[in-house]
């Protein structure tokens, strides 16, 4: 090991930074990111190696690395870009998209994301410029604590991607902190020293300049990472970079599917698709609008691209099917809530609506896909909506007033629960007529449109009654959303089934407590079919079989035992919310007081010692070099002499301190013993060895200079007579 050169301290700065890279996992799993990030940091550590050995290299070794670990990549990640083991021109667009592009992928991404070289580079890529800049750190300015840096930025980057919280995040902290720790502590250890003619030997006795850099790190991240995972006083979850980002739309000109159901009932013959599924399907989805100016129903889908898998419904039981798509011009396909996986295609996904988008249609070519879901089988009975949902309760724009009374009579003052929104379905099955054959058919959904459905012609398509449905639901605070799509057929061909135009459905959906949304039918027309129901349309069913007569229900219908939502209850719920507020207030108070409060209290201290006059002023640089001496780790016993202390303090910084507290010694004496009256100059010369002790100790490392700095005991007063040098 040469003096220039620390192994220890490599190996923990490349192990942090490896950590800091692998806290991406929540993003890319692990095994996709495991191989890049070792490939950058083992050639790092090659190169410290390399450059020990060469000194004449050392200049060169930032290139060194960075090229190095730029060909590792090249050969790990884009292996199929290369000639001969040789980066062509495309393995650098790549390597070059990877940097500019794959972070803004990666958030426009579900998570995981696919381990595609665009979007995955830009990781490793960060690890070797961490890699970079935390070697020359290190090894020119000798300075641990800031080569750790770069890996914390690395870190940082990879919780504004996705927070780690719970075990998680304590594995994580404890992961970072342990080499992290290592090389703190390598670069505070003992110095080999040569005892013998026989060469040096190393003391591998651990000073306090060393372990408290190392366990201070080790503790403060793994407390950081338990009051992450525990003191989250509104239990949300935490936001990341992902909020902020979303994959932007298809180019082309987008029409809305709720316009052209009236054109395909008059051509119902006509196929869409056709599918195969081992489970009964519903509907299939193509767009949920939950937005309503009065005029237009609008979709505020948030589009990410498809990453290597979808979340689904937990505890729903696995569901899949084959599609077959011929007859859908535009860039949506058909789809099913709580997606879990798509193969066959690659298109922009909304996750809380369950819908597709291509991003390039290519109008007549067929789409073959396949799909897999996750279903939930609940009970709904008069179960809570969930005012909460995101969309469920947005606007209806100018109400015409006469249909307000419509919302009255049809939910009969119940209050909002799942029981009442059967009770609105059941409404508008009954008193309105489903619009069918070869008539014409009523168009259009705005409120002319609706208010004429409504108020005078009572018969419509489920474009009528859906939209319908959604506006008299969210006036009576049911949250609710319209969903354009197909109904699952009956009608089969070569083991496939066969949906054609006349399959074209919109229907409501209702949030509801601990289901998320539920479809309904207004229309009546779903137990006509004659086809087995799925799962959530079973539990519809059971709903409904529950149901009272219109003349048995009574408002509020409050489940048995369900507190009400009172003034009291939110009260309590704000100040169980204060009371959160008011304990991270006080930790964050407490952290302030120690960082600030600590070291602007001995700098006041030490004013008001140096304002003494006499005996006292030469006391009080007496104090003042014991203090800062025990915040520094010098032990201190009471009737120790300042010669005592001197022999102590000269272990720790060698005559730079152990000098000036002799010269010291030798003012007190006189001072104490001599019964000479003291004048000034004593005290000034009593003072001016604080200033050389200050001096000696600023050449301690930063860290245990930061530490002595914030060191609290050393306030607290001494009680007892300064000991008499012999």
């Amino acid at each position: 090991m040469s003096a220039g050169f620390d192994r220890l301290a490599v190996a923990g700065l490349l192990g942090a930074t490896a950590a800091g890279g692998l806290l991406f996992a929540p993003v890319f799993g692990w095994e996709p990111l495991l191989v890049p990030v070792l490939v950058v940091v083992l050639l790092g550590y090659g190169c410290a190696e390399l450059t020990a050995k060469f000194p004449k290299l050392v200049p060169y070794r930032p290139l060194l690395v960075a090229l190095l670990g730029l060909l590792g990549l090249i050969e790990t990640v884009l292996t199929s870009t290369t000639l001969a083991f040789l980066p062509t021109l495309t393995s650098l667009q790549e390597v070059s998209r990877g940097l500019t592009e794959g972070w803004r992928l990666t958030l426009q991404s579900t998570w995981p994301a696919r381990a595609v070289p665009e979007q995955l580079l830009f990781v490793p890529l960060s690890v070797l410029l961490a890699v970079v800049l935390g070697l020359e750190l290190l090894l020119r300015l000798k300075k641990p604590l800031v080569a750790l840096v770069p890996s914390l930025a690395v870190a940082g980057l990879a919780q504004a991607y996705q927070a780690l919280t719970g075990i998680g995040a304590m594995a994580a902290a404890l992961g970072y902190a342990l080499p992290a720790g290592l090389l703190l502590w390598s670069g505070g250890r003992t110095r080999p020293v040569r005892r013998a003619p026989g060469g040096p030997r190393f003391s591998w006795r651990v000073t306090g300049s060393a372990v408290w850099p190392a366990l201070t790190t080790v503790v403060a991240l793994v407390a950081g990472a338990i009051a992450l995972a525990v003191l989250d006083p509104v239990g949300r979850d935490p936001l990341t970079l992902k909020d902020t980002q979303a994959a932007p739309p298809p180019r082309s000109r987008l029409g809305n599917p709720l316009d052209e159901i009236a054109q395909r009932l008059t051509r119902p013959g006509e196929e869409v698709f056709r599918y195969r599924s081992d489970t009964p399907v519903d509907q299939w989805r193509l767009i949920v609008l939950n937005g309503f100016d009065g005029a237009n129903w609008l979709s505020d889908s948030r589009l990410q691209r498809l990453g290597a898998g979808l979340d689904g419904a937990p505890g729903g039981a696995g569901a899949a099917a084959e599609l077959k798509v011929r007859g859908l011009a535009g860039p949506w396909l058909p789809s099913h809530q709580d997606l879990t996986g798509v193969d066959g295609v690659t298109p922009l996904v909304d996750q809380s609506a369950g819908t597709l988008l291509m991003e390039s249609p290519t109008p007549g070519l067929e789409r073959n896909y396949r799909l897999s879901w996750s279903s939930p089988d609940v009970e709904l009975g008069s179960g809570e909506v969930d005012g909460r949902a995101s969309g469920g309760l947005g606007g209806l724009g100018a109400v015409p007033p006469d249909v307000e009374q419509v919302a009255k009579d049809a939910v009969r003052g119940l209050r909002p629960t799942f029981q009442t929104a059967l009770q609105l379905e059941r409404f508008l099955a009954k008193n309105y007529l489903l619009a069918a054959g070869s008539d014409e058919l009523p168009t259009g959904h705005g409120w002319p449109q609706l208010r004429h459905f409504l108020l005078e012609s009572k018969r419509g398509t489920s474009e009528q009654f859906a939209a319908a449905y959604v506006v008299l639901a969210r006036m009576s605070g049911i949250p609710a959303r319209l969903v354009v799509g197909f109904r699952g057929s009956a009608e089969t061909d070569g083991g496939m089934h066969v949906v054609r135009n006349r399959d074209v459905l919109a229907w409501p959906e209702v949030a509801v407590a601990g289901a998320g949304w539920v479809p309904l039918d207004p229309t009546a027309s779903a137990g006509k079919s004659g086809r087995e129901q799925a799962a959530s349309g079973k539990a519809v069913a059971r709903a409904r079989a529950q149901l009272p007569a219109e003349q048995d229900l009574r408002p509020p219908q409050l489940p048995a035992g369900t507190p009400s939502d009172t003034a009291e209850d939110r009260n309590a719920e704000a100040g169980v919310g204060w009371w959160w507020v008011s304990l991270a207030a006080a930790i964050v108070l407490f952290g302030l007081l120690w960082l600030l409060g600590v070291p602007v209290a001995k700098v006041v201290r030490a004013r008001r010692r140096r304002r003494r006059s006499g005996a006292e002023g030469v006391l009080g640089a007496w104090d003042e070099i014991r203090d800062r001496l025990r915040a520094h780790g010098v032990p201190f016993r009471i009737g120790m002499t300042p010669r005592d202390l001197a022999e102590s303090a000269g272990s720790l910084a060698g005559e730079g301190i152990r000098e000036p507290v002799a010269r010291l010694a030798k003012v007190l004496d006189v001072t104490l013993w001599s019964g000479v009256p003291v004048g000034d100059g004593a005290v000034r010369r009593a003072w001016q060895e604080v200033g050389e002790v200050r001096r000696g100790l600023a050449t301690r490392p930063f860290v245990a200079r930061v530490l002595a700095a914030l060191e609290p005991r050393t306030l607290i007063p001494i009680k007892g007579r300064v000991g008499k040098d012999g």
